[in-house]
Order: C-alpha cells, then structure tokens, then sequence
C-alpha cells in the first residue's frame, strides 16, 4: 500500500507544480518544501523491548525500528545506531554501537548487580538525528527494582505546603525490619544546579526528612547511608514534584480567538505529579456573566466551544479535585483573523471549515494544504469571497500518523494552522499465529506459524516476538510504549504523553474525541512554514554513518597540510592488521567501511619523503552526545521497589534458582579486604595494563617512567647504553646480542646499513620499522625488554629480534588518543558491540526437574517471513502455571507497521 502511496504522493507534487501559475507562490513554497525534506530526511527510532520494567540482574533486550520520515520505510540513511543506559543522576552507564541494516538492528543491556534500583532511561539515535536535536531521540524510563542484589528499601512520602516539600524516607532492609539510629549523608541535586549537602541519623521508624524548595524544578536526593556491618547503601530519590499547584492551560483550536468567530477551545490539567489531572468549571465574560461550563474527561484534556463577542474578554473558574479554586484567564480573542476548524471523528473522511472575519473577505485566494513529514496529500485553493469554507479530506489518501493542515492567506503567510492524526488500516500488516493452542502444559513445546497480510497480499517483514508471564509481568495496556505509538503518534508530538496506547486500544468516537484533544493541546509543528517562506537551513554537523571509519588531517609541525603524505593504519590487539592510503591536497585521508569490534587500539603513523618528524597527524573526534534531563517526568516512580514488589518477589527466586544452578554469579560481594603484607613484585614497575604477551612485568628488564625523568628522548636514553644488549641506530632500537653495529652504506657514507631492529609493541600495537623518535619520552609509563628466547618466542616470528613492549601514561582522565607524537596517533575509537543469544532452553528431556522461574520466556528480535509471508518459530514453556502473553512488531520493506498481541494459558 505504502509503494502505491509514495507513487500517488509523487504524482500529485507533480500535478500540484504544473497545475497552477509558474509565479504562484504557493507553488514555490511547495518546491522549497519537497527539495528540503527529500535533501534533508529524517530519522524516527522506536524501540520494541521484551518487558515493560526490569530488575537488577535481568537483561533488557531490545530490537530498533528506524525509518525515514520523508518515504515511512526502512532507513537507508544511517547504517550505525546508539543505544544507551542512563541512570536517575543522568550518568551514561552504558552505550551500545551497534550496525543497522535495513533499518533493524537489535541487542541488549545486563543489568549486573552493582547497580542501583530506581529510573533508567533508554535512548537512542543515529549520528544523523543528532542534527535535529535531542527532542527526536528515542527516550523512555524503564523503572529498575532490586531485590536479589539489594540490602536496603525506601519508601518515600512527600507533604507541600507553599514554600517547601518535606521528603519522609524510610530505610528498611530486605526483610522489611527498619534501620533505626543508622547514620545517613545526604546531597541535593536540583536541576538548577544547586547542590546542598547533609548530615543526619534515622529515627526510630528507620525514617529521615528532608526538606526541598517548593520552585524546584526537579532533581534528585542521592541518600547514603551506613548500615551495621560498616559498609553503605546509596539510595537516589527522584524530586518529582514541580509545584504545589495543578497547572491548567488553555489553547485556541488554530491559533488565536477571533471575535465573531466560533472556534474550539482546548483545556490541559497537569497535576504536581506531572500527570493529568481532570477539572470542571465555568467560563465568565468581563461583566461577570456565564457564558457556559465544561469539565475534562481523560487525563486532565478536554475541550469547549466558544464564539468570542466583540469587545469581550473571557476568565474560566477551575474547580480541582481537591475542593479548591482558581481563576485564569483565557486568551484575548483577535479582532481579525480566520479560525481553521477540524472534526476528525468520521473513520472516512476529515471535515474541515475554514472561517474568516469580514474585514478579511476579498483579500485575494487562500490556500489550504495538508502534509506529513513535507508530503503534501492536498492542496486546496478556497475562494476568499464567502465567510465560511468546507473542504473534505478522504483518509484512504493519506499515511498513518499526523498530518500538519494549513491555512495560507495570498501572500503565502500561513494564518491557520491545525494537526490531526490518521489511522489508515491499509498501511499496518495484519499479523495471525497458526497452531496457537489456548493452553499448554508446564515446560511444553510452543511450535507456531507467524503469517503476515496487507490488503490480502503476502508480506515479506521483520518481526521481533516477546513472551512473557503475564501473572508476573502484569502489563499496563494503556501506558504501553509500542511501534505505532512510537513511529506514528509521539515522535511528532512536544513533551510528555501519558498513556499513549490508549489511544490504539480502541477506534471510536470518544478515543478520537481524546486523541484530538491531546493534539489541541500538546501539538508540535515539524515544519515551520515562515522559515520554508524565505530560506530554509539545516547545518549539518553530523555526517550521516554508513560504516566505521577512521579520519583526519596530516600537518607539518607549523599547521600546513601535507598533501601525498604516506598513511598506515595498524592494529595488532586481535591478529596483525596494516593498510595505507594517501593525503588529499588539504591533508586529508580517511580509512573507511571498516568494520571492528569494540575496545580495539589502532596507530595511525603518518611519514613523508622530506620530513619524517615535521608531521603531525589529528585525528578526527565526533563529540560525544551529552544527557539531555529526562522529558518524560510524569514516567518516573518514586518508590520503584513497592510498585513492583510482585515483579521483584518472582525475580528474586528466578535469581536464587540460576545462582544454586551455578548459571549466575554475584558480582558485588566483597565487603571488606585485609591487606596482610605488601611485597614488591618486578610486575610491579610495569605499567598495570602492560600489552605483554608473556604478562606484565615479565621482561629482561624494565624501565619505568621514572629511569627516564632525565632523559630527552627514548633513543638518546639507549644511545647512552641505559639498557644492557639494545642499541640505537638512527632512531632505531637494535638487538646487538644478535647483530653486529652498523658499518658505512659503500653507496652512501652518511646512511648507516641495516640493522637487526627491534619490533616495538606500543600499547597493544605491534608495529615494525618504527622510530622511537615518534614517541615523546614523558609519555612513557614503562618500557619492558624482550631479548631472550623465553619472552620472544611468544611473539613468532615478530619477537626474532626481540622486542621493546611500551606502555604510554593514561593518569587520571586520560585517554589513548590524548597522545601527541610526531607523525603518529593512537587511538581506541568504540568499535560495534556484537548482539548476544537470547537463552531459551529445550526440556527433551522430560524428567528434567529443574525449576523454571523465568519471567521472559522468548525473545526473537529477527524473525523475517518468506515470499509466502510465513515464519515458524518454537521455544518451551517455563514450569509456572498462569496467563502468557506474546506480543509482535515488525515492518515490510514499504513501511507498513505490525503489532498484535496473543494469550494462552499454562495449566
């Protein structure tokens, strides 16, 4: 359907271009817009995960769906995707880099024991996004609980009044006793970057208070406190709470009020949670009079019609679930204007009225268009002679998700604007299971068919398939995260959106009725038109990644580019690897579609014909993404382990199981060391991350960076006869036990001849022919000598005229690439992380009595129907009775969306 749609959009752009005048501004306009959206497309990330929260020792595992915007179908223009962990204090604790294709790239994140419970965040993005902003990633809050890995609880209470919020923490243990009397250090973290710190003891309900500001725009209370044994807990509470008072917001349907006009008005109630809060009230005019009442009937959202007279001004009395009051003010109607009106609950068709005040009749010829993701599905010129316009939009015509209508004045001034949200059927793919039993028995094979249609044709797509045990892992419909919800509705929306599968769980009247509410009130606009009237721009910062690759610039010591300069790329950590290329005219040279593993050391070593010390290689740096504070407040749960006390129950003898059956071990359980004696090792003077094959510090000798404190260069130090069987010749480090000293070259008097030279390993990189004036001396950590048989034989034939292993400093904050030698770099850029196997055991055997207490019974993030539309996939069921739920998301090669989800039972 979605082929046949890109054809029909494109032929209708074209129709649009040549139907009306060449000098029409709309048409203009128009062009900027295609040519801009097709040079400049963009990416959409969703993120199908097996569960809806997690535990410390589970695995969170994750397949990516990402698309291009401007055609909906699987992204061509990102090969390489990120995928990160952060923490509640906003710490990256962990990226993945991982390679797409086709748009699909899947992996997962270990939640080891060393981490605390509370709210994770999962994001993720391309290096092209990063050009829109932040505000496009994927993002979303995982709640963590911990129970296996956890000594200590809280539970948190918090009272406003209207200068403070008091935080009541009570620290328990695992089996609930309080901690009473126990010492507690304490620092506020608030979003505005103030830090206060404190000191205080918990009474004897185990409970300390601690007070914040009420204008704290968030943050978060990081509490440690000491236990009996002398080791520490530390516990992050989140400050949720904004402000003491629900916030409540009004908006004008498209834009302003207009006098004389009918037009809708939207309401949003936000409670000091951050959530919806429903209200009820009435509106009055300036002399006091009621003109009407409303309320709100999901989530705080609702909506009313008003017609503004000439004059007035208008307040609206808010009554609050609580009992109290407010009065706001409405926004102050325009005295001219139009008002672009929108009734979207038909399942056919859009009804739009497009309304103008007098003053405007006869002001030339409007034009009125509807687009998504800059593809235009109408364009309608409506005459400005009459007040009241009507134009009807088929759906049928248009993609899922939200279409941007507006309205322009002659002058191609857009005066009106409105978005509403299409849910096409003929764009998803209709997902069915065959052989689906509606029970099985305990440990019993689930052998099933998954078959995929669209419009009653076969689809070829990849799926990703979720089974988890419902009983345990109790599932909020609404509040669901899913592929439409992410690709179609709240990438394109501002902000936060509370239960945003609520608005897919049904198509009637009420649920359109709410979901067009939500876009009244919380409606983004990709496009801005006044920017697309003149010039539009994009600065690209951030090449698009279609493979790794390693760059930069080659310069003398004086910043001039050296051009046909000689390059070597090498990398020894897994098995020799050189390849060379050149410099450009500007000193340019990149090594590309490459393809490495993650933690890999690489040297770049640049050289010319003239000048082999006068070069100075930069290699090129893409900054790393900052954390961006977490958007989606209204997620974040203050007292994560009591809201999934039942989860964390099951979790912990899942855990206990695995850990008896030796398949999991503790990773945190050192509580103190004794240090008995301390003997000097010769490991010891080497550097502690020494490359050595034969181990650290095993060596003929060892030179730290302290033997060469005086010493101006590593080949002046050699050249003195520091170290007993190395020599230097030019540069060069020799091995003299195996060859004699160099004599006259009879063709050149001034060049030495050859000599038996050294390899040299240099943090891991074994690098033959290689100068030790490329190396500053007070970069070197420790030097270990390889010359007898019994250290060189580990090397093959590379150690046959022995070795010199070079370890570089890192110190504090250090990193490899920090080193700045001439002509060489060294580096350790993050490579791919390789996707691990999803364990599913098979039970053959049927007097196999190990207990199954898994919570994820199956995961397949790459499950991909043949010509027929077919797939069979199988897994074993757990040994649990109760209700099992499997859900599926997938995509076709047009952009056609799955999502379906299936029950059976296990008796």
């Amino acid at each position: 359907m979605k082929n046949k749609l890109t054809l029909f959009l494109g032929l209708l752009i074209v129709f649009v271009f040549s139907a009306f005048a060449k000098d029409d501004p709309i048409t203009e306009l128009l062009k900027k817009l295609e040519e801009f959206t097709k040079k400049y497309p963009q990416e959409k990330i969703h993120l199908h995960l097996d569960k809806p929260y997690y535990a410390i020792g589970d695995d969170i595992w994750f397949n990516a769906y990402v698309i291009n915007t401007k055609t909906g179908t699987p992204t061509q223009i990102s090969n390489i995707i990120y995928i990160e962990l952060i923490n509640e204090r906003d710490t990256l604790i962990k990226q993945l880099k991982i390679p797409m294709k086709s748009g699909i790239a899947w992996g997962d994140f270990k939640l080891t024991d060393n981490l605390n419970d509370g709210n994770y965040r999962i994001r993720a993005y391309t290096q092209w996004m990063r050009n829109a902003g932040a505000e496009f990633f994927f993002d979303k809050v995982i709640k963590v609980g911990s129970s296996w890995a956890n000594q200590v609880n809280t539970e948190v209470s918090v009272q406003l009044n209207d200068q403070n919020q008091t935080h009541s923490i009570k620290f328990s243990s695992k089996s609930k006793t309080p901690l009473i009397n126990r010492p507690v250090s304490y620092t506020i973290e608030l979003t505005d970057q103030k830090f206060i710190k404190g000191k205080t003891t918990t009474d004897n309900n185990g409970e300390i208070k601690i007070t914040t500001p009420n204008n704290a725009q968030g943050g978060k209370i990081i509490t440690e406190i000491v236990l009996a044994d002398k080791t520490t807990a530390v516990k992050t509470i989140p400050i949720k709470l904004f402000t003491s008072q629900t916030d409540v917001q009004f908006f004008a349907e498209s834009g302003n009020l207009i006098e004389n006009l009918p037009s809708k008005l939207a309401i949003k109630a936000v409670n000091r949670n951050g959530l919806g809060e429903n209200i009820s009230g009435t509106i009055t005019d300036n002399d006091g009079i009621e003109i009407l009442s409303f309320e709100t009937t999901h989530l705080g959202m609702g909506s009313f019609a008003l017609t503004p007279m000439e004059g007035k001004t208008y307040k609206a009395n808010v009554k609050f679930a609580d009992g109290t009051s407010r009065i706001f003010d409405l926004p102050k109607p325009e005295k001219s204007g139009y008002v672009l009106s929108v009734n979207n609950t038909d399942t056919a068709k859009i009804y739009i009225r497009v309304m103008l005040s007098v003053d405007r009749l006869n002001q030339g010829e409007l034009s009125l268009i509807a687009q998504r993701n800059g593809n235009v599905f109408s364009l309608t010129k409506l005459p400005s002679t009459k007040q009241i316009t009507n134009v009807v939009l088929n759906k049928n015509e248009i993609s899922s998700g939200l279409v941007q209508i507006t309205l322009f004045n002659a002058q191609s001034t857009p005066v009106a604007e409105r978005l509403a949200f299409i849910n096409n059927k003929s764009d998803k793919i209709d997902v069915g299971i065959q052989n689906l039993n509606p029970t099985y028995s305990k440990k019993g094979n689930v052998n099933l068919t998954l078959s995929a249609n669209n419009n009653s044709k076969t689809v070829q797509g990849s799926f990703s398939v979720a089974v988890t045990n419902a009983d345990i892992v109790t599932p909020d419909a609404a509040s669901e995260s899913n592929i439409l919800t992410g690709l179609l509705l709240t990438s394109d929306l501002i902000g936060y959106v509370e239960k945003p599968n609520h608005y897919f769980l049904k198509d009637d009247v009420q649920t359109r009725i709410e979901l067009d509410n939500l876009l009244l009130t919380q409606g983004w606009r990709k496009i801005n038109w006044k920017d697309m009237v003149s010039e539009p721009s994009f600065e690209v910062k951030y090449p698009a990644e279609k493979s790794l690759k390693i760059s930069g610039t080659v310069t003398t010591n004086s910043n001039k580019p050296i051009a046909n300069g000689k390059i070597a790329l090498i990398s020894s950590t897994k098995g020799n690897f050189v390849t060379t290329t050149e410099t450009d005219v500007n000193g340019r040279f990149i090594f590309d579609e490459m393809s490495f593993g993650d933690s890999l050391k690489f040297v770049v070593q640049a050289s010319t014909k003239e000048d082999k010390k006068n070069v100075r290689v930069k290699i090129d740096i893409v900054p790393e993404q900052t954390v961006t504070v977490n958007k989606n407040t209204g997620d974040i749960e203050v007292n994560v382990n009591t809201k999934l006390n039942k989860y964390l129950q099951e979790s912990d003898r899942f855990f206990e199981e695995q850990l008896k059956s030796g398949f999991l071990t503790r990773t945190n359980i050192l509580k103190t060391v004794t240090i008995t004696q301390n003997v000097k090792k010769k490991e010891d003077s080497a550097a502690a991350y020494s490359a050595n094959y034969n181990g650290r510090g095993r060596a003929d000798k060892i030179i730290t960076a302290k033997d060469l404190e005086n010493a101006y260069s590593l080949s002046q130090y050699i050249a003195q006869g520091r170290i007993m069987g190395v020599a230097d010749s030019g540069g060069f480090a020799w091995n003299t036990r195996i060859g004699s000293s160099p004599t006259p070259d009879p063709d050149d008097p001034g060049k030495p001849s050859e000599v038996p030279k050294m390899a040299i390993v240099l943090d891991g990189m074994l690098l033959q022919d290689f100068s030790l004036e490329e190396i500053q001396v007070n970069e070197v950590e420790s030097i270990e000598v390889l010359l007898s048989p019994g250290y060189t034989t580990a090397y093959g034939s590379s150690g046959k005229n022995g070795l010199l292993v070079i370890s570089l400093k890192r110190g504090s904050g250090r990193k490899i690439s920090d080193i700045n030698s001439p002509g060489l770099a060294i580096l350790s850029p993050k490579g791919y992380d390789v996707p691990r196997q999803f364990y599913s055991p098979k039970y053959d055997n049927t007097s196999e009595n190990k207990t199954d207490l898994r919570t994820t019974v199956y995961w397949n993030p790459q499950i991909v129907t043949d010509t027929n539309g077919k797939a069979n996939f199988s897994f074993y069921n757990t040994d649990q009775s109760g209700n099992y739920r499997m859900v599926i998301e997938g995509i076709d090669a047009d952009g056609n969306l799955a999502r379906k989800v299936f029950m059976y039972k296990i008796n």
